[in-house]
């Protein structure tokens, strides 16, 4: 046995299998023939090309509710503005915050001066070019404002809160609606099937009607009204089939993902299909009351209101704060003398001795005068500067007390919006749970109807190939039945649905 050939082989189906399933089904004959192995290559390659049947098989997964969900949640692009809008509001909460803390800010400032200007190592006038500098750094702290940023910091945490509940809630109505296109499909899938089992059925018929019609011992009317029949379930086949493929297009675009015709959705449990809600109407409107993520999210807005009117009240009083700064300058025009000696000198004055006029001798004191370096200059002129400052609102045109109204208006808004929020969901609460009603006892009735039906089509279908009925009798057994078993899928799906929406409004987990 060649082994490089083996690993050759090896090799081409570890390439395959990164191309589709169907080519390499397509090719592995071709490739077994190129390959030109023996018969020990080929048993090696054939164990090779089951095992990776099964990992294809594997790769194939259905797509769950909760895969679905989760990859809505991340696709939407609501869900995903609504995330934006969290992230600012615990930036904003973050910098109110910030905002206690003292701040601390730096100066420098270099430049020139030509011609008539002030020296400012002297504050005198020269007329020179000066090269000067200036240095400085300032902190200040607000330690009282009448608790308006204490107030704010509380709004806007509040304001934080009700974001994180907006995002929840945006997520809960993607995966209401997510839900409802994963139960469409799964709801015409079932009635696809449904109609292909009533085509076998009805097909079943035709062919035995169509050997009798054929010898002459039916009368042709009997065969030809169940060939009618035929193409109605034939024609109800190919419409369920385009409706599964809508219902496909619909999830695939809620999931904003590409359309994939075999898209394949894993089936429900069948405890999703428990016809049983215990709760009542009151005991979900009650939880939903403390765990629907809407009503948190109006209670906190209307909490934030209520915390804002306290930080605009605050501005209405007095506001301490403590600074300090610290600074120095550079002059090249700064010059420092240092003593010599002293010499007598005439002087401009003078004295008359016997009539002659004499100068008067002083003394002069003689200086070295140097200009002072970089460094000396900003050390000796350092100065620092601590203030506690006090300021008094006495008069700024009305602005504080218009906002502190605006904010109260503000305040009794939120309160409707909150106040209307939970009336609709009361409303919502009991329509829902009269839908889930309706839609339990509907299902229960088509079950019974089903049982019925199914025993008056079996009977039906024994007479009919006895010849005891005609095809019209026959049909309208069998149409009774095909209709009720389409209802009673839906119905099915429908009651689900109903439950979810339940769940949904309690805060439950809905898959």
């Amino acid at each position: 046995m060649n082994n490089r050939k083996i690993k050759q082989a090896i090799c081409s189906i570890t390439v395959f299998k990164t191309q589709n399933f169907k080519n390499l089904i397509k090719y592995c004959p071709l490739l077994l023939e190129r390959r030109g192995l023996g018969v020990e290559a080929k048993t090696i390659f054939s164990t090779i090309f089951f095992l990776l049947l099964i990992f294809f098989a594997q790769a194939q997964k259905k797509l769950t509710l909760q895969q679905a969900i989760q990859m809505g949640i991340a696709n939407n692009i609501d869900v995903n503005q609504s995330d934006l809008q969290m992230q600012k509001a615990n930036i904003t909460l973050k910098q109110s915050r910030a905002q206690m803390l003292p701040d601390l800010n730096a100066t420098a400032d270099h430049g020139i001066n030509q011609g008539r200007s002030i020296d400012p190592f002297t504050n005198g006038f020269v007329n020179q070019k000066v090269d000067y500098a200036s240095y400085g750094a300032s902190s200040s702290i607000l330690l009282f404002n009448g608790l308006s940023l204490h107030n704010l910091i509380k709004s806007n945490s509040l304001g934080y809160e009700a974001s994180k509940m907006e995002l929840q809630q945006a997520k809960d109505n993607l995966t209401i609606s997510i839900i409802l296109a994963y139960l469409n499909v799964l709801s015409a899938e079932d009635v696809l099937e449904n109609s292909k089992s009533q085509q076998v059925v009805t097909g079943k018929q035709v062919d035995r009607l169509n050997i009798l019609n054929q010898s002459g011992a039916i009368a042709p009317s009997q065969y030809y009204d169940l060939k009618g029949q035929l193409a109605n379930d034939q024609l109800a086949v190919a419409d369920n089939e385009a409706a599964v493929e809508t219902a496909k297009l619909n999830l695939a675009q809620l999931l904003n993902i590409a359309y994939d015709k075999n898209m394949d959705v894993e089936r429900l449990p069948d405890e999703a299909f428990n016809i049983n809600y215990t709760a009542s109407p009151d005991e979900v409107y009650a939880t939903a009351l403390k765990q629907f993520a809407q009503i948190k999210a109006v209670h906190f807005r209307t909490q934030s209101a209520e915390k804002n009117i306290n930080y605009y009240k605050g501005q209405l009083y007095p506001s301490l704060s403590f600074s300090g700064n610290i600074n120095t300058n550079y002059s090249s025009a700064a010059t420092q003398s240092f003593f010599l000696n002293s010499t007598e000198v005439p002087s401009s004055d003078y004295v008359v001795v016997n009539g002659t006029q004499v100068p008067v001798i002083t003394k002069q004191n003689n200086y070295n005068t140097k200009k002072i370096n970089y460094g000396n200059q900003l050390n000796n002129n350092l100065f620092t500067t601590v203030n506690l400052g006090l300021r008094i609102p006495l008069f700024n045109a009305w602005r504080v007390r218009s906002n502190v109204k605006l904010a109260k208006i503000d305040l009794k808004n939120s309160e409707l919006v909150e106040q209307n929020t939970k009336t609709v969901l009361q409303q919502s609460i009991e329509r829902a749970y009269v839908n889930l009603t309706n839609s339990s006892d509907k299902y229960k009735i088509l079950l019974d109807q089903k049982n019925s039906f199914e025993e008056s089509f079996q009977s039906a279908e024994i007479r009919f190939n006895a010849g005891a009925i005609t095809s019209v009798d026959y049909l309208i057994a069998k149409n009774n039945l095909d209709k009720t078993n389409t209802n009673l899928i839906i119905s099915k799906y429908d009651f689900v649905l109903r439950s979810k929406i339940l769940d949904y409004y309690q805060g439950k987990a809905l898959w």
